[in-house]
């Protein structure tokens, strides 16, 4: 006679939770409130999803902003929490959403999120903005360029129409473009700012890979010797 043909069901009961993800949490957690500002409130184009802000200040003035999709009943964070609010695009079938995070004086990151089954989920490891900068210095053109400040990483308008205004023909919903700018120590002493600005490349979408279209090539030698003289 077999001594174990299952096991008991509370004990299967408790294998089970075991191994399933946690919920997760259904809003915003204590000290954070709903921003009053409709400007920080997005709505995708289908009107299914919907972009809030969440912002905390302590005693100590330290001011801690959460992003939050709302899709139905279901609320997902958008990560990370950060210091300022965000602005947001979505491409015009609600699949895609570009965050533009504001770090600093000058300086802004994109996150790219992707709509699954009415969540709303990180579509890639590392930031866009990262991606991007990567991309500008695997480059022989562009790697040897260092910045030092106002570093800003920036979603091109156009989304919505597959960026017919630059006169292409690209599939809608399958790029974006983006727009890399910073500023750098070192200059001649009769150049009063000098760097990068108005750098474009573009992302595709359904592959995760970049490139730069011939468009982009004239505004592109130009924005690498850009400079403003004294």
């Amino acid at each position: 006679m077999a001594v174990f043909r299952r096991p008991a069901r509370w004990l299967a009961l408790v294998l089970t939770m075991a191994a399933s993800p946690a919920l997760a949490a259904s809003g915003p957690p204590p000290g954070f409130t709903l921003s009053d500002n409709t400007d920080l409130a997005f709505t995708s184009p289908d009107g299914a999803t919907r972009i809030e802000q969440y912002v905390k200040e302590s005693e100590e003035s330290d001011v801690r902003w959460q992003v939050w999709a709302r899709h139905g009943e279901e609320m997902t964070e958008l990560k990370p929490e950060q210091t300022y609010p965000a602005g947001f695009r979505f491409t015009d079938d609600s699949q895609w959403l570009v965050r533009m995070e504001k770090t600093g004086s000058g300086e802004q990151d994109l996150y790219l999120y992707h709509v699954k089954k009415g969540a709303v989920v990180s579509a890639t490891r590392k930031s866009l903005s990262d991606l991007a900068w990567a991309y500008f210095h695997s480059r022989s053109d562009t790697k040897r360029m260092k910045l030092d400040y106002h570093i800003s990483a920036n979603l091109v308008k156009g989304t919505e129409d597959g960026y017919r205004r630059l006169g292409v023909r690209w599939p809608n919903n399958r790029y974006l473009v983006i727009s890399l700018s910073g500023e750098m120590d070192k200059h001649p002493k009769n150049v009063a700012v000098k760097g990068l600005a108005d750098w474009r490349c573009r992302y595709d979408l359904e592959t995760g890979t970049f490139d730069v279209p011939s468009i982009f090539a004239r505004a592109n030698a130009e924005a690498l010797r850009w400079e403003i003289r004294r």
